[in-house]
C-alpha cells in the first residue's frame, strides 16, 4: 500500500511516523507513506495557496491551482482506490472505515486548513470525505496522522499477533473486555479467578461477557448497529 498525503505542514508527521506501529510498517515494507507539500506546487513567487473568499466573509480558502496539480500529478504516476479528503464535515471515521481502507492499493489523503478548501476540489477530485470527530482542528494533519495509523495496524504482518488488531474494540462492535498482566495480586487488587485457570472455553466465555457487558454500559449506541 502506498498513501501519499498533501499537506502544508509535512513536519507534523515527522513524530507520528517514525516511532511505534507505522516505523515498523514501514520499516517492513507493508506501507509507503510519502508527503508533498502543497506549497511546492503553487506558482506563486511566495509559494501561496490560499486567498479571501468570494462573497466575503473571514478566514482565508485554499485554493484550488496548487491541489489540482498536486493530485493530477500523482495520478499520472499510478492509480489510487481513493482521494481522501479530511474535514469536520465528512463521514465520521471508524473501525469498519479503517478495515475497508486497509484493502487498498494506493490511496491520497489531502489535509485541509485555514476555512478549508476551494469546493471544485472537493467537487471534481475528492472521492471519499473523512472526519474523526464533531470538533474543528486547525488542520486535517493530526486526523490523517489518525487515520493512517487507524488503517496501517491493521495491515496483514503489521502486528506481531495479527490477532491481536482482531480483537480490538470496535471489530465486531463491541468494545474490548478488560485485561490484566502481571503480577497477578498486587495490593490486594487480583486478577479475576477465571483468566489464571487455564481453562480457554471458560476463558473466552468471560471476555465475550465482558466485551457486551461494556459494550452495553459505555457505548451502548454500538449495539444498536
Amino acid at each position: 500500500m502506498r498513501i501519499d498525503i498533501l499537506t502544508l505542514f509535512p513536519a507534523m508527521f515527522q513524530g507520528p511516523f517514525s516511532e511505534s506501529i507505522i516505523k515498523r510498517a514501514v520499516e517492513k515494507g507493508a506501507v509507503e507513506l510519502v508527503l508533498h507539500d502543497i506549497r511546492d506546487y503553487s506558482e506563486d513567487k511566495h509559494r501561496r495557496v490560499d486567498d479571501y473568499p468570494f462573497g466575503g466573509g473571514a478566514g482565508m480558502v485554499m485554493q484550488i491551482g496548487p491541489i489540482a496539480r498536486a493530485i493530477e500529478k500523482l495520478q499520472s504516476e499510478r492509480s489510487y482506490d481513493e482521494v481522501i479528503f479530511m474535514t469536520p464535515d465528512g463521514v465520521r471515521f471508524d473501525q469498519k472505515e479503517a478495515n475497508r481502507l486497509s484493502l487498498s492499493g494506493n490511496l491520497i489523503i489531502l489535509c485541509g486548513h485555514y476555512k478549508g478548501v476551494d469546493q471544485r476540489v472537493r467537487d471534481h477530485y475528492i472521492t471519499r470525505e473523512i472526519s474523526i470527530g464533531d470538533f474543528v482542528l486547525s488542520g486535517g494533519e493530526l486526523a490523517a496522522a489518525a487515520v493512517v495509523d487507524a488503517v496501517v495496524r491493521v495491515l496483514p504482518g503489521v502486528i506481531g499477533d495479527e490477532t491481536s488488531a482482531l480483537t480490538d474494540s470496535f471489530q465486531d462492535n463491541l468494545l474490548a473486555p478488560p485485561v490484566y498482566t502481571r503480577p497477578s495480586d498486587f495490593r490486594g487488587w487480583k486478577v479475576p479467578d477465571v483468566l489464571l485457570s487455564g481453562h480457554d472455553k471458560r476463558i473466552d466465555e468471560w471476555r465475550e461477557k465482558q466485551a457486551l457487558e461494556r459494550t452495553r454500559r459505555l457505548r451502548p449506541d454500538l449495539l444498536d448497529e
